[in-house]
């Protein structure tokens, strides 16, 4: 269980260090993808970030294509390809020429290569959260799902930590000039570690037991207990592996809707703040970047913690808890962060709570999901459903705040967008049965 613990972590630690680097170097990248004049404007950071959701559209298609895999050839098979492109992806940024040398051929291939990461970011969550659940012991699964989220959250504070590090160290002209690739060829060693990990990692028992049984016409996978921890999986009953189609999409549909909140509040606040208060507020990139990286800690210190609460409580407590208080406090922390007058160590209370409210929606997540969908389709199931409410919610998170700042003048878009995402939330959470944490995986 450890190794698989780590395997998964691992890999998926380096995936969101290399998914969220372009966040981070958002402006970094306008200016020198999709501006000829090489500066930052309104127009290139919304391109940039016109291609950051292209990106996210991208995903669920890598969640049907790395899900089907991982369904049908196995866990592992999926998470070591879908390592394998991201990693050389988002190296192949570090050496991308700019605008300046490649002309209007520069954003196409950059955007080309941000489609590829989507892809693969796509088909990397259900396999991870997949190995993750299915190797739980009996009433951990909260705990060690909530390990997927914790290292999205540690890939991401990564991230930023190496935006802001260099940031620090670089004077802004040689960070616009070349600075920046260095965070992207980090990938390739970190890539490496990853991979040499996943190559060893075991198959679930809960894949070795469906894969022994022929999937029935139009069908999915029985409901029964897990195996023990370290035990072959009993064979299930051929004549009990039935979903049908419909029911499986309206699951895809309901999961979603479930993690709405987590997928919109998570980048407003996480990803898509340190470009906003730059170009809405005129804080410096520094500043900007030490915020986003309080925000991140915020978020990692809580999704472990929220992630074993729900298997004591259940995940609709803990999820919708979290919801609420997102709703509730999202504008009155970015008034907080936002004031000239108010205390440092105030705002970074602030951040921190922004970013410790979102790690108890993505605590419980993965388990939440890993228990909507049956063993056969469980990575291709939750897989679509991560990815399709990130594509609508998380990857239009910079394009529609940026949007709506320019239009509507108001600098707090992105605690609104956080509290609308979470309202939208709502109805799909409160349907969660408060014993689903008790059930077997199907």
């Amino acid at each position: 269980m450890r190794q698989a613990v780590l395997a998964g972590a691992v890999g998926n630690f380096v995936e969101w260090y290399e998914f969220g680097v372009y966040g981070y170097f958002a402006t970094v990248l306008a200016a020198t993808f999709f501006s000829p004049t090489g500066t930052v404007d309104t127009g290139s950071l919304a391109a940039t970030y016109a291609a950051f959701a292209l990106a996210f559209f991208f995903r669920p298609v890598g969640a049907l294509l790395f899900g089907r895999l991982g369904d049908r050839a196995g866990r592992r098979p999926a998470l070591l390809a879908s390592l394998t492109l991201m990693t050389l992806a988002t190296a192949a940024i570090g050496v991308l020429p700019g605008h300046a040398a490649a002309g209007p051929a520069a954003p196409v291939l950059l955007t080309v290569l941000r489609a590829l990461q989507g892809l693969c970011a796509g088909g990397e969550f259900g396999g991870a959260v997949s190995v993750l659940t299915e190797f739980a012991p009996p009433g951990r699964r909260g705990r060690y799902g909530s390990w997927q989220s914790c290292t999205v959250a540690l890939g991401l504070l990564a991230g930023a930590g190496t935006a802001a590090a260099l940031a620090t160290a670089l004077p802004e002209g040689e960070l616009y000039a070349w600075g920046w690739r260095i965070a992207f060829l980090l990938t390739l060693p970190l890539g490496a570690a990853a991979l040499a990990l996943r190559v060893r990692l075991p198959e679930t028992p809960e894949f070795l037991a469906v894969a022994a049984v022929p999937a029935p016409p139009g069908g999915a996978t029985a409901q029964r207990a897990p195996a023990a921890a370290g035990t072959a999986a009993a064979a299930p009953d051929p004549a009990a592996l039935s979903l049908p189609a419909g029911a499986a999409v309206g699951a895809v549909l309901l999961g979603s809707g479930r993690i709405v909140g987590w997928s919109g509040a998570g980048y407003a606040f996480l990803v898509v703040l340190p470009s906003h208060l730059q170009t809405a507020l005129g804080t410096s990139y520094r500043d900007a970047l030490l915020a986003t990286l309080l925000a991140n800690l915020g978020f990692a210190a809580a999704i472990v913690p929220a992630g074993a609460l729900s298997d004591r409580v259940g995940r609709r407590a803990v999820m919708l808890t979290g919801t609420v208080l997102v709703i509730g406090l999202a504008l009155p922390l970015f008034a907080l962060i936002t004031d000239p007058a108010a205390a440092t160590t105030g705002k970074a209370a602030a951040v921190l709570l922004a970013g410790a409210l979102v790690g108890l929606l993505a605590g419980p997540g993965p388990a939440m999901l890993a228990e909507m969908f049956p063993a056969r389709v469980r990575c291709t199931g939750l897989g679509t459903a991560y990815a399709l409410a990130n594509a609508v919610f998380a990857g239009c998170a910079g394009l529609t705040v940026t949007r709506l700042a320019q239009s509507t003048g108001r600098a707090d878009v992105p605690a609104l967008y956080a509290a609308a995402a979470c309202t939208l939330s709502l109805p799909a959470l409160w349907t969660l049965r408060p014993d689903d944490h008790l059930r077997p995986l199907r």
